[in-house]
């Protein structure tokens, strides 16, 4: 860590990473084929408002507020590169107007897994901060004004203990890094889940 685009990542762990990496290949192949620009963006723990309410901080908010237990794997040990919506969106919209060439200097025999010849590029877009899931609690419980009850259990089958991501190939192409940090971005959340949901939180 922190993880780089240029890091090879060709044995995906789980089906979910199968998944993204399949995503990645074939957008390639289209690039390759095709002349196509396709640019692949990982993206770090997204949370923020309007997200899946099956995400971690929905969750969480959720369990506190019922008095329910908040259920944290590899008891407590996980580190995440959480990074709010808001910073994942002005990635994005920086990304759509630079279109990737292809890189001239590629080396099939050395190859740069975020680069090709293809007109193709791979960017992180996650907060370079690695938080402990603890942590993370803390803030919501903060926000909440209530104690979680907390119940830890081991790492899931699949699951990376930690995550960080290297953003430094995104900020130099488009001059945008990454930097709400959870005590900023959890109160935002927690603001607009309590005005959305109302009494039904």
């Amino acid at each position: 860590m922190p993880f780089s685009e240029h890091q090879p990542a060709e044995h995906p762990m789980t089906l979910y990473a199968a998944t993204k990496k399949a995503n990645e290949s074939m957008a390639h192949s289209y690039a390759n084929l095709f002349g196509v620009p396709c640019t692949g963006l990982r993206f770090f723990t997204v949370y923020g408002p309007w997200g899946r309410p099956d995400m971690a901080l929905f969750l969480f908010t959720k369990a506190i507020l019922a008095g329910e237990a908040v259920k944290i794997f590899n008891y407590g040990k996980h580190r995440r590169s959480f990074t709010y919506i808001d910073d994942i969106v002005e990635g994005i919209l920086r990304v759509l107007d630079q279109p990737p060439c292809g890189n001239a200097s590629w080396d099939a025999m050395q190859p740069d897994p975020a680069t090709s010849r293809a007109p193709w590029r791979l960017y992180n877009i996650g907060c370079n901060e690695s938080v402990k899931i603890t942590r993370y609690v803390e803030v919501l419980e903060e926000c909440l004004g209530r104690k979680a009850i907390v119940e830890l259990l081991p790492l899931q089958p699949g699951d990376v203990p930690d995550s960080q991501a290297n953003c430094e190939d995104l900020e130099l192409a488009t001059g945008h890094r990454p930097l709400i940090g959870v005590e900023t971005g959890v109160p935002r959340f927690v603001e607009w889940y309590l005005d959305y949901y109302g009494s039904r939180a």
